[in-house]
């Protein structure tokens, strides 16, 4: 125990060391790229290299000729690369890392799929799986239909603007420069299908926290009206233009530690306040263990998550731009991996045992944290960010348990509470303006919480939001489905 311990305090008393080093450690990518360039200049012909340039902006070139300004701004960053130029055409390498990263982020449904099915009883599983193709194929459609131009409006008042349909977004400039310039170097339907994919998010975080109780037609109703009107317009309030940017220093959320993670894990509180807990978790006032039914597909989930959340963040650097997606990726690596042995020892101390459940949920809780700031911190502030969200998540998991607030997967605690934690940390480590992130954060997750509250209080008193006990006690899969899981399974084991 006193091993434990000691190497508990030294992780977290490493933080002010670690600080030291992290802050301005984004100027390094730029010098080290400048170094390159210089590289390049002395071992390869120059000649060579200026015929290669001049083939590479050839067509950017003829637009700039024929009166495209946005081309005349790509040839001059181009130009500004020196020798280097020569070994990528920025905008179509931006659009393709666009695309990648959206497929990563997609691959994060997956992993909310089978992390969510891992850690409920294995009466449940169909259940949670079909949640959650309805989920990404309602949050792809809404988003298409409404979702988008609510998200990113033209001229509003900055609080609220109901879009329509995507159209055509192939039509003049669409498909170039004209549609986001040089700082979003992507097509407009690039730009589309990587937001969509975010747009799910939020109700998946919702789907495990109500699971093995919710009954299935009113959760559809609460998941679409959640990812096609609250979620756009609350997006819209920082990402679209409105009013959190107004603020002091502007809000600043780099890919939704409050956006999209705190929306959802607040969303989900007030899902399951008027839900209530699952049956027998609960008993004379003790806290029962309702134990999932295959922790080895919950820790697939959870490295899917991982991999996913390269997209996630990279993507959100909104370009090839190396030097961002270099270091997004690596603060995102490092505050994950921090939150997972912070949390390892943390409930290794104070639960007396090593818990597979707390470590998967001390990723995700660094992966949350670090989401607000990976592109404005260094290697040591993403760790201290990553180490402090993996202490939170432990000890807010214990304390939603003992004032019995029932969530089977910890989505409230995980994306909620250190969501709200890791938008804190960019006014600590990232230069933002401490008052103006807290500001921004209770906004979106008080409007999440009323949102929900009322929709999903409306459902309880008109269609019901919980299934029947009996139903409850035989498993959503044959009440709500009519299948099971594993059949073969369940039958050869009798």
């Amino acid at each position: 125990m006193k091993i434990k311990k000691y190497l508990l305090a030294l992780l977290l008393g490493s933080s002010a060391f670690l600080m030291a080093g992290s802050l301005g450690a984004q100027d390094m990518p730029t010098e080290e790229m400048a170094d390159a360039a210089e590289a390049v200049e002395e071992t390869v012909d120059e000649a060579a290299l200026e015929a290669a340039m001049e083939m590479a902006l050839a067509p950017a070139r003829a637009a700039a000729a024929a009166g495209d300004s946005t081309a005349a701004d790509y040839i001059e960053m181009v130009e500004a690369q020196g020798s280097a130029a020569y070994a990528f055409d920025f905008f179509t390498t931006s659009m393709l890392w666009t695309v990648i990263a959206a497929a990563l982020v997609f691959i994060m449904h997956l992993g909310f799929a089978t992390l969510e099915s891992g850690l409920t009883q294995q009466k449940n599983a169909v259940n949670i799986m079909f949640k959650n193709v309805f989920i990404i194929s309602i949050g792809l459609i809404s988003y298409a239909v409404i979702g988008f131009n609510t998200h990113y409006p033209g001229d509003f008042n900055g609080w609220i603007s109901f879009g329509s349909f995507i159209g055509d977004l192939s039509g003049p400039g669409m498909d170039t420069f004209d549609y986001g310039g040089v700082g979003l170097a992507m097509t407009a339907y690039g730009d589309f299908i990587f937001q969509a994919m975010f747009a799910a998010t939020a109700a998946t975080i919702v789907s495990g926290a109500v699971a093995e109780r919710v009954k299935l037609g009113s959760f559809m109703i609460f998941a679409t009206l959640l990812v096609a009107i609250a979620y756009p317009v609350v997006g819209s309030w920082h990402w679209g233009g409105g009013w959190l940017g107004s603020l002091e220093g502007g809000f600043y959320d780099f890919a939704g530690s409050t956006v999209v993670h705190a929306f959802g894990g607040f969303a989900a509180l007030a899902c399951v306040m008027l839900l209530g807990p699952r049956a027998g978790k609960y008993i004379d006032g003790k806290i029962k263990p309702i134990l999932g039914h295959s922790m080895p597909l919950a820790t697939i989930g959870v490295f899917l998550l991982f991999l996913g959340w390269f997209g996630f963040n990279g993507g959100s650097v909104l370009s090839a731009n190396p030097a961002g997606i270099g270091l997004v990726f690596t603060t995102t690596a490092l505050a994950a991996s921090a939150g997972a042995l912070a949390s390892i020892l943390v409930s290794w101390v104070f639960l007396k045992k090593p818990d597979l459940s707390m470590a998967l949920n001390g990723i995700l809780a660094g992966l949350v944290g670090i989401t607000a700031g990976a592109d404005s911190m260094g290697p040591g502030a993403a760790m201290i960010v990553g180490a402090v969200a993996g202490v939170i998540v432990v000890f807010s998991i214990i304390f939603f348990d003992k004032i019995k607030i029932d969530d089977p997967v910890g989505a409230i605690s995980v994306h909620g509470v250190c969501g709200i934690w890791g938008t804190l940390a960019v006014g600590i480590f990232g230069g933002k303006v401490f008052m103006t992130q807290l500001i921004g954060t209770i906004a979106v997750s008080v409007t999440a919480f009323v949102f929900s509250i009322i929709v999903f209080g409306i459902l309880k008193v008109t269609l019901g939001i919980r299934v029947s006990p009996e139903e409850e006690a035989e498993g959503l899969d044959i009440g709500e489905h009519g299948q099971e899981a594993y059949p073969d399974f369940a039958n050869s084991s009798r």
